[in-house]
């Protein structure tokens, strides 16, 4: 949403998060402009979405629509948070990694269905509810793995830039192939004056010669899989040395829980403490 006074981020959180409000004696409601506004970004993307559009949908005036909502910034929002769903709970002894590659499936499945979700952009987008439940729900899974608070964090954040990184390709494609009216595939099929010229290459010929192309891996699931390789690592290394943590504040030894979250201060004393440091720093 918008960057603006305090007034602006107050009234942004209040619309986010009330619920829609009621139709007008027209019939015209918040949630039936977000629906329409769904709408014409599957279509044409984001590039594509104003708000005169939606209203010629719905058959309204432009102007009527911001008796519900201000601009179309916090249209794209509200757009954003109606679309999110939140996954169905799975048991815990499932594991951490594959309730997140269900998680991460799932948001795949929505982005190929709205793929306009990638093209919102930025870190000043105020979440509503939807996100933020979405949010606690993958922190949850990861949170008691043994990481630290800051690293289960940055798990979430790397998890989800990803799946906006490989669904932004899904986007610049279809936007490619609108403007052309040619697609991917054949537009690569008639480079022939590029391919005569890669033969001085010898590993892209190679690779080429022994069929790398021909059936090239799924980027979702191998980026997903390497990715979480990597975190499992981290884990088993945290694991691993879960019995030979020191207190962060003392660095007196830590007896820590054969379960759940390792401890990181040796007492209450010490946690206390750690927090006023943390406030007045």
């Amino acid at each position: 949403m918008t960057n603006g006074e305090a007034g602006d981020f107050e009234r942004d959180v209040e619309l986010l998060w009330q619920r829609g409000d009621e139709p007008t004696r027209s019939g015209l409601n918040r949630d039936r402009i977000v629906r329409a506004a769904i709408d014409v970004a599957d279509a044409e993307g984001l590039a594509g979405l104003s708000m005169r559009k939606v209203a010629e949908r719905l058959g309204f005036t432009t102007m009527s629509l911001y008796r519900h909502v201000p601009g179309r910034d916090q249209l794209v929002d509200l757009m954003r948070d109606a679309v999110i769903e939140i996954p169905p709970e799975t048991k815990p002894d499932l594991g951490w990694r594959p309730r997140i590659e269900e998680c991460v499936r799932r948001g795949w499945a929505l982005r190929v269905r709205h793929p306009w979700l990638a093209e919102v952009r930025g870190t000043r987008h105020v979440p509503g509810p939807n996100a933020v439940a979405l949010y606690e729900h993958m922190l949850g899974i990861v949170a008691d793995t043994g990481l630290s608070p800051a690293e289960v964090i940055a798990t979430i954040g790397l998890i989800g830039r990803f799946v906006d990184a490989e669904a932004l390709v899904l986007v610049e494609t279809a936007e490619s192939e609108r403007d052309s009216g040619v697609s991917e595939t054949e537009w690569w099929g008639s480079r022939d004056a590029l391919y005569a010229r890669l033969d001085s290459y010898p590993t892209l010929t190679r690779l080429w010669e022994a069929g790398g192309y021909d059936q090239p891996e799924d980027s979702l699931e191998f980026g997903l899989a390497r990715m979480l390789d990597g975190i499992e690592l981290l884990i088993r290394k945290r694991d691993e040395s879960r019995d030979e943590t020191s207190c962060a504040i003392c660095g007196k030894p830590i007896a820590q829980p054969t379960s759940g979250r390792p401890r990181s201060y040796c007492s209450r004393a010490c946690q206390q403490r750690a927090y006023r440091e943390r406030s007045t720093g």
